[in-house]
């Protein structure tokens, strides 16, 4: 190798380091990111049906997203609060009959069964809000140390908002200032391999939001059968949990097999049946049918992913690492395996793209000032 690749080598090693040390932020900006690209569909079809400018299609986006979040708060946000609340204080009583039920059965209970005599509480609804407001800020520790609990997790969000709202107003710039960290002959093919993350990632959000629809509709339904208490929250924690994958939909049955504990073991064992059937409804009929354009991830490779950015990246990394895995995945096939280990001959490359990418651009039949 020569001085120059040498140099080039080192400071590439200590670009790496440099982000590693900044990852949470990183973080941070990727999710924005994904945001971004999520709302900049959204405006690409305004501009398209509606035949608006971009930023009156901007603005009716975030005002939608707006009224959105409005009727989320002012409607269902305190019901779920509410039920959330009486679920909590009906995880007593449902380890106090299974505690019973497990000493009738067995000669003595299990180690690992709470005994309900050891008088253990169950936090209130504050108390575990405070215990996320730390957990996050442990998170973001080296990016908000010098801050509060609460004023941390207010201020990420804020710059989690800002950051989107960036992004969105105009994507062909930034999309370009990424561009120029490539070389100059290989910026058309990152343009390409860019607008391929963005399909997937589209396809990604789009899935898992309908696949979650699905189980917290299906949930509601069965659990309401059932007769178990509180089934519009625990419908509402299916539906969460279930952007999770693998981790999220054993998480999200946790709450309504003790709430039905509570009541009766059949009403229990209906409970594991029930998010069974729905677990597999999701995974071979809504899923396949909603990510068919989705980068494909074995298995084995997504809880692999799961557990390498929970470790280095925490709870943050596990949230985001299904369009991390999606992302990574694009960028080794497209530029490592395809690229360089293929040795495909690329085309006659211009040092800047021809065209708008699909990475948080405007459609390609709409004029830029650019």
């Amino acid at each position: 190798m020569k001085v120059l690749d040498w140099m080039s080598f080192v400071c590439f090693v200590i670009a790496l380091v440099i982000l590693w040390q900044f990852r949470q932020v990183l973080l941070l900006v990727f999710a924005a990111v994904v945001i971004a690209i999520s709302l900049n569909s959204l405006v690409r079809r305004l501009v398209k049906r509606l035949g608006i400018a971009r930023p009156q299609a901007v603005l009716l986006t975030l005002g939608l997203v707006f009224l959105g979040l409005t009727v989320f708060v002012v409607l269902v946000l305190p019901l779920f609060i509410n039920q959330f609340e009486q679920l909590l204080k009906l995880i007593p009583e449902g380890f106090n009959r299974l505690y019973l039920w497990a000493n009738d059965v067995l000669a003595d209970p299990p180690v690992w069964l709470p005994n309900p005599l050891a008088t253990t509480e169950i936090p209130a609804l504050s108390d575990l809000i405070q215990q996320a407001t730390a957990l996050g800020t442990q998170v973001f520790g080296n990016f908000f140390s010098f801050f509060s609990g609460s004023i941390a997790i207010m201020l990420q969000g804020l710059l989690l908002l800002v950051l989107s709202i960036m992004l969105l107003s105009d994507p062909l710039s930034y999309r370009r200032l990424l561009l120029r960290l490539f070389p100059s002959g290989y910026r058309r093919r990152a343009d390409d391999i860019l607008a391929k993350c963005e399909v997937a990632l589209i396809c990604w959000l789009g899935g898992v939001s309908i696949n979650s629809l699905f189980v917290a509709t299906f949930s509601f339904v069965g659990l309401v059968l059932l007769q178990v208490p509180y089934p519009f929250a625990n419908a509402m924690l299916a539906g969460v949990f279930n952007f999770i994958p693998n981790i999220g939909p054993a998480l999200s049955a946790i709450f309504p097999i003790i709430a039905a504990v509570s009541e009766s073991f059949g009403s229990a064992l209906g409970v594991i049946v029930l998010y069974v059937i729905i677990q597999n409804l999701e995974s071979y009929w809504i899923s396949p049918m909603m990510m068919r354009k989705q980068v494909s991830l074995l298995p084995a490779v997504t809880l692999v992913a799961q557990i390498f950015f929970a470790t280095f990246l925490g709870p943050v990394g596990l949230i985001l690492a299904l369009p991390l895995a999606v992302v990574c995945k694009t960028w080794i096939e497209e530029a490592w395996i395809i690229d360089i280990l293929d040795q495909r001959q690329l085309p006659s490359l211009s040092p800047e793209p021809v065209e708008p990418s699909l990475m948080i651009a405007i459609e390609a039949d709409v004029s830029h000032p650019d």
